[in-house]
């Protein structure tokens, strides 16, 4: 049953079947990397083990006797830092070395990131952004026809500030709007764009208001000047200073290219090549978790999309492997999970075409994106608890396998129920051992505790904690 119906060519092996551990239980290699794969399972099933068994196994696979890498290329999004001691030859981007350059956000991650949802002046907040975002864009790029609020090209956020500090400060003259009173040397600015232009060079002092007299003219406030943009220039200043975001906003993110970006993701650093990259997403602060996601995932997609539309091939197809993803795309409305659900759903509908695939791994099938799950073909379920993500694994079989589920919250650690479109019928197995275990696995708790009294270095802990 197992043996005969895959072409030898195409057979992957990762497991074996529960009952009788001497019959390996392949799956249609094609099949299974080039749909969608969701791996799910309750914390200490063997979930972390079973993904990285599967991406080692899909390392080490050649088709002949070259030496080197193979021509596989994994991206992994750990939100727990797990996987390095698993893959000690990968490509590992930490906080530390991740530069991700904030110019190549889209207009909703940016706005997600500036703006604060439930603000009753996000409308004006939004448009002065827009407007100031798209000139600096336009004086960083002149050899550009057309620039957007959305173009991934190179803009300065801080004179982005500067200039959104001197908007809501400007003071003008009473009757003439255009006439604006920088202190000792007022200027007029023909149009609104020619203003924001001189508004990056430098942080201006203005006349104060004043009622119009014999002597002096009338001096009013500008548009922005009542106080609406105070919460949005702190909160902006705030993240793009802070000493935590400087892997999206420090100088290395300013300078780095376009070309260096994808180097880092895709596992091409020069003279450093690997066929895993471990993006390591357990230092990444809460509040940009999803744009960081966001702004990844939609990198990789589009790199697929125009590699195909030049090489006319996906010849150098990318598995993006989303651990712990009820974590960021959640199924929820909220904001601040909106731009990475919007990334990764698009991968789920479209990246199939462009060579980029998902491996979704969650403890919570029921709590994901309903949009991801519907379209994964193959599916891992190891032993599960919660009744709602039983019921979720169960609505995937038909009627007369539905019996198979039963066993789900009695599975041992390792072992699966493998469903899809890989394996010749829905099967449980128990998957092989991984040589080199993710650092998920369980704290021998009570042997710990029966060993001496360990001191704690509290000061480098907290040094760490604070950085």
């Amino acid at each position: 049953i197992y043996i005969s119906n895959i072409d030898e060519n195409n057979k992957f092996l990762f497991s074996t079947l529960a009952q009788d551990e001497s019959i390996k239980v392949p799956v249609d290699g094609n099949k299974f990397f080039n749909k969608h794969i969701a791996i799910v399972g309750s914390t200490g099933s063997g979930k972390s083990c079973t993904v990285a068994k599967i991406i080692k196994n899909a390392t080490d696979a050649k088709n002949g006797n070259y030496q080197g890498l193979n021509n596989s290329h994994i991206v992994i999004f750990d939100i727990h830092s797990e996987y390095k001691e698993a893959f000690s030859n990968a490509n590992i981007i930490d906080i530390s070395d991740l530069v991700l350059p904030y110019w190549l956000l889209n207009g909703d991650e940016l706005e997600e990131l500036f703006l604060e949802v439930g603000d009753n002046n996000n409308y004006n907040q939004s448009s002065v952004l827009r407007s100031v975002i798209i000139e600096n864009k336009k004086i960083k790029n002149p050899s550009l026809s057309k620039v957007h609020f959305d173009s991934p090209v190179k803009f300065d956020v801080d004179e982005v500030l500067t200039c959104l500090i001197n908007l809501r400060s400007e003071t003008r003259d009473t009757d003439n709007p255009l006439s604006i009173q920088i202190k000792d040397n007022p200027q007029e600015f023909k149009t609104d764009e020619e203003k924001i232009r001189h508004y990056f060079g430098e942080k201006h002092e203005f006349e104060a208001t004043r009622r119009a007299s014999k002597d002096n003219i009338g001096i009013s406030k500008g548009v922005y000047a009542d106080g609406t943009l105070n919460k949005f220039i702190s909160r902006f200043e705030s993240k793009i200073k802070t000493e935590r975001l400087s892997f999206l906003f420090g100088d290395k993110s300013k300078n780095i290219s376009f070309e260096d970006t994808l180097r880092q993701f895709l596992g091409y650093k020069k003279d450093n090549e690997a066929n895993i990259t471990i993006i390591d997403l357990s230092s990444i602060p809460f509040e940009v978790l999803s744009i960081t996601v966001s702004l990844i995932t939609r990198i990789l997609f589009e790199y697929g999309y125009y590699y195909k539309r030049i090489k006319k091939d996906s010849d150098v197809p990318v598995l993006l492997v989303f651990e712990e993803a009820h974590k960021y795309v959640p199924k929820s409305d909220l904001a601040r999970y909106r731009s990475s659900k919007l990334a990764i759903e698009r991968i789920a509908k479209e990246g199939r075409k462009y060579g980029v695939t998902l491996l979704i791994a969650s403890q919570r099938p029921s709590e994901i994106s309903e949009t991801i799950f519907s379209q994964c073909n193959n599916f891992v379920a190891m032993r599960l608890t919660n009744p709602d993500d039983q019921n979720y694994v169960k609505r995937l079989l038909p009627d007369t396998l539905g019996s198979l589920t039963d066993s789900l919250p009695a599975l041992k650690a390792r072992e699966a129920l493998i469903i899809g479109e890989a394996v010749i019928v829905p099967t449980l197995v128990k998957i092989d051992e991984c040589d080199n275990l993710p650092s998920s696995s369980d704290v021998k708790y009570l042997d710990v505790w029966k060993e001496k009294w360990k001191e704690v270095e509290f000061d480098e802990i907290t040094k760490g904690w604070l950085r």
